[in-house]
């Protein structure tokens, strides 16, 4: 079990899964790649300063966690529903213990 989520493992219901995390980006686990961008954009990029491997790694890792993100949801659907649809018939578990 990766610490990651090891707070939440007592917590997820059946049928849930948890997303793993991506790799860590050590120089070992790094691979050369061609990237085609708009020459503006590119041209705008260089007369700023802007490391090109760096933005594009975080737009790519963005784009890879709300892919992931839009996939957990969708594995999950069933058991977010059938919660959702357990809160509207019983109420929250907890609710009598709420201080606001």
């Amino acid at each position: 079990m990766g610490m990651t989520y090891a707070h939440i493992y007592h917590t997820i219901p059946e049928g849930f899964t948890v997303p793993r995390s991506a790799p860590s980006n050590t120089a070992s686990s790094r691979r050369a790649t061609n990237v085609t961008l708009p020459e503006p954009l590119l041209r705008d990029a260089r007369a700023l300063g802007i490391n090109l491997s760096q933005a594009c790694e975080r737009g790519l890792s963005a784009a890879v966690a709300e892919h992931r993100r839009a996939l957990w949801l969708e594995q999950n659907r069933d058991a977010i529903n059938a919660w959702n649809e357990h809160v509207a018939a019983h109420g929250l578990p907890l609710a009598g213990y709420r201080q606001f």
